[in-house]
């Protein structure tokens, strides 16, 4: 392989870019909808529906704070209450803030590891359609008047048979073995293009950090989430065939289940929390005018929360009576995985310290990230120390602690994210002036509804309450929580409204707006279908920052790096290379659109629809179209249905 230092969007006067858009595009209208696998449509319909389900959850807390913002409320009774705090809960876990990072990882990995799309693109779709069906079928509980009332951890014994009879917590059960199909094999998906999908010369030290960050949460996500789906499953069947796992007069065990819940639900947190932070090491170095500072000690930090991460999950079990030693252990770790995210605090102070910042809106978000992560993380500290933790536990003092983490710590580099890459994705600027008012809005209503939490909780006030009597010393701060939950929402309604204004009338933003240093800004915003004509050829960590003009890869005719060129766009291919050192050794043919991957993923809803409504025939319907489908998927590797 040659390189020359031809821009990697010429095509070497071999075949125009109009031409190579024909050949990646996708059907017009609704076949295109139903059949397209390319990763930057999939990605930006993860962002949209995931979205959907924040705005939506988010109305369902505003009902739930407007209940408890004053003593003996009657805006909902206790059990639309539970069913509130259930979807609410839910929903914001599973079918909003590992999406929509998913969904970024989908739009951006490709681009910044310098490929055409990832590496397996119909199961990239497939994974999108478990998504969203699965959404469907967990919302359909409000048509039914049954939504989920448990919780959104699903505690037994409360939601045996015995004591929730309805097909309330089936849809719950069922919806999270459903979405867990997704996030499985999205992250199978994560792991590969990571490794085997890079540009030449993109050796794994000079991968941008956002990769490592996704890179580690798709092996998290691997030994997590097959947890939780146990634990769903094994509930359903105690539920829908009477078997006995978490009964105890049948020889179950409740404790069993919350082991395998939090053997996920703890390493989740880092689930999401690191990917949150690769959004910020992207957008700290650009802001500030230079590279990252401790790039390798920042990579190793993501790999060791990674790590350490599923050694915590009992600090959320030491009011049930567990030994003291083994509870001392897991206190231990849970104090020992502050020392990593500390690391990566420490390099964004560094970067800060020695760049010229600009205040620009995606760093607004990332710096106020700063300031909520400390403060969720400080709490964090002082729930893994079993004394504290036995005198706060179950109190609003945890709820705090818990949407410090995983709403400021998380939604904000979201929010970052959004205004730092919707350029790319559009080619127009969102408006600074009214992303300014957006992050100031959402900084100031956010700390209004939850700082006050840790305060109600040293005053005793428990969680899961639907009401409260007057004359306790809650009353002014559940109105405080209540009046900036609304004041946040109207921060988040100010950049949904920035977002669709931009759509339109926002100002061109060109390639590169912010002057950045990885791939994706080195093509078109937004990007041509094949991402790019010729592979660039990367030396750095920083390629646009070191590399101009930017090189590209010139195959010269070698059969197993043809792709690297305008060549492989044409036939619809991208180079495959080494894990390591990211040398190109074969060409790897791209699939052409199809409806299989719906098709699969509408063949395992009716299966779940059978499921939950107790009909063998329609299970029977939905395992055949399921493997109809899948064989037609295997038998095929080349199939053109759009």
């Amino acid at each position: 392989m040659a390189v020359t230092d031809v821009p990697s969007q010429q095509t070497h006067g071999k075949i125009h870019p109009e031409e190579l858009e024909e050949i990646w595009a996708d059907a017009p209208g609704t076949p295109g909808f139903f059949s397209t696998i390319d990763h930057k449509r999939i990605g930006m319909r993860y962002i949209y529906t995931a979205f959907f389900f924040f705005f939506t959850s988010g109305l369902l807390a505003l009902v739930m704070r407007d209940q408890l913002a004053s003593p003996n409320n009657h805006v909902v009774g206790p059990e639309v209450y539970n069913q509130l705090m259930t979807m609410h809960g839910t929903t914001m876990i599973f079918l909003f803030n590992t999406p929509v990072l998913a969904g970024f990882g989908n739009y951006i990995l490709p681009l910044q590891l310098g490929t055409r799309d990832m590496a397996f693109p119909r199961l990239n779709a497939f994974s999108y359609w478990i998504f969203v069906l699965s959404g469907i079928f967990f919302y359909a509980s409000f048509l039914t008047g049954k939504a989920p009332d448990g919780g959104w951890f699903g505690y037994t014994p409360l939601t045996d048979k015995a004591f929730s009879p309805g097909i309330n917590l089936d849809f719950w059960g069922l919806a999270i073995v459903f979405v867990g199909i997704s996030t499985t094999v999205g992250a199978v998906n994560f792991i590969v293009t990571a490794f085997k999908m890079r540009a030449p010369g993109m050796t794994i030290n000079r991968m941008p950090i956002f990769v490592w960050a996704i890179l580690s949460m798709a092996f998290m996500v691997l030994f997590a989430v097959p947890a939780v789906t146990l634990a769903a499953a094994l509930l359903e069947l105690d539920r829908l065939f009477g078997t006995a796992f978490f009964i105890p007069h049948l020889g179950g065990n409740v404790l069993l289940y919350q082991h395998l819940f939090w053997f996920w639900g703890h390493p989740e947190v880092y689930i999401l929390f690191v990917p949150a932070t690769g959004m910020v090491s992207m957008i700290i170095p650009v802001m500030s005018r230079r590279p990252l500072a401790g790039y390798l000690w920042v990579a190793t930090a993501l790999i060791a929360i990674a790590f350490i991460s599923f050694g915590v999950w009992v600090h959320h079990m030491f009011a049930t009576g567990m030994p003291v030693q083994a509870m001392s252990f897991f206190a231990a770790v849970s104090l020992i995985v502050v020392l990593p995210s500390g690391v990566q605090f420490f390099a964004w102070i560094g970067t800060m310290w020695q760049g010229r910042v600009r205040f620009t809106t995606p760093m607004l978000f990332a710096i106020g990230f700063l300031l909520i992560f400390l403060l969720g993380g400080i709490t964090g500290a002082t729930l893994a120390t079993m004394p504290f933790d036995w005198q706060v536990t179950d109190s609003y003092y945890v709820v705090a602690h818990f949407h410090y983490v995983l709403n400021g710590a998380v939604v904000f580099p979201i929010f970052g994210a959004i205004y730092y890459w919707y350029p790319k994705m559009s080619g127009r600027k969102l408006s600074e002036r009214w992303g300014h008012i957006s992050f100031w809005t959402m900084f100031i209503g956010f700390n209004m509804a939850f700082f006050g939490m840790h305060l109600l909780g040293f005053l005793g006030m428990p969680r899961r309450i639907s009401t409260y009597p007057s004359g306790l010393g809650w009353d002014g701060l559940n109105m405080i929580s209540t009046i900036g939950s609304f004041v946040f929402a109207v921060g988040t309604g100010i950049t949904l409204v920035n977002w669709f204004h931009a759509r339109w009338w926002g100002k061109e933003a060109g390639p590169d707006p912010w002057e950045a240093d990885s791939l994706e800004w080195a093509t078109t915003s937004p990007p041509p279908e094949f991402n790019f004509a010729s592979i660039p050829v990367v030396a750095s960590r920083h390629p646009l920052w070191d590399q101009r003009p930017l090189p590209t890869a010139n195959p010269n005719g070698d059969e197993a790096t043809k792709s690297l060129g305008p060549e492989g766009a044409e036939h619809h291919q991208t180079p495959e290379t080494t894990g390591l050192d990211a040398r190109p050794t074969a060409t790897l043919d791209l699939p052409h659109p199809t409806y299989l991957p719906f098709l699969v993923a509408c063949g395992i809803a009716v299966f779940f629809v059978g499921l939950l409504i107790q009909a063998v025939l329609v299970g029977i319907i939905g395992v055949a179209a399921f493997v109809v489908a899948l064989t037609w998927w295997a038998w095929r590797t080349e199939v053109d249905l759009a």
